[in-house]
């Protein structure tokens, strides 16, 4: 097998670094247009366990804002069976499972954590966005909505 010159490889390898470094998901990252008045006023930052976790409300309004920003990849109505995304209602099913309350606690502010900072912050490999970030777009009552909504989403 013969080996290219030096130069073709750097210009091979500058070429995919440029592609990677431009590649970026076709989503529209904007506010989605839901009235989010209803929702409980929850204290300023991120807690560790979703503060609307039960909240019907909460829930309801997530699922809204959810079918106008995140259905696109992740499926209408959180039914991600045959999305190009993950199914999010997989996110902290285990949890349910963990007999012990504090063990399951922990387990569920994991779940939580990770939805949180998958939102903020987005999901990037190798230079491709997969997912925009949303931390300057969501706040984070409207992220636990979302959150809230995931948890819920029926599941044939």
């Amino acid at each position: 097998m013969k080996r290219l010159p030096n130069v073709t490889r750097i210009l091979c390898l500058l070429s995919l670094a440029l592609t990677l470094a431009t590649a970026r998901a076709d989503i529209d990252v904007k506010r989605p247009d839901v009235d989010t008045t209803a929702l409980p006023t929850i204290a300023p930052g991120w807690a560790d366990l979703n503060p609307l976790r039960g909240d019907a409300e909460a829930a309801r309004i997530g699922g809204l804002a959810f079918n106008q920003t995140c259905a696109r990849c992740h499926g209408e109505n959180a039914d991600g069976s045959r999305s190009p995304a993950p199914d999010l209602r997989r996110i902290g099913m285990a949890c349910k499972r963990v007999k012990d309350p504090a063990l399951r606690a922990r387990c569920q502010s994991d779940a939580d954590h990770f939805f949180v900072q998958s939102v903020r912050y987005g999901k990037q490999k190798f230079g491709i966005v997969h997912m925009p970030p949303w931390d300057s777009v969501l706040e984070p009552a409207l992220v636990w909505s979302l959150r809230s909504f995931v948890e819920t989403a029926p599941r044939d």
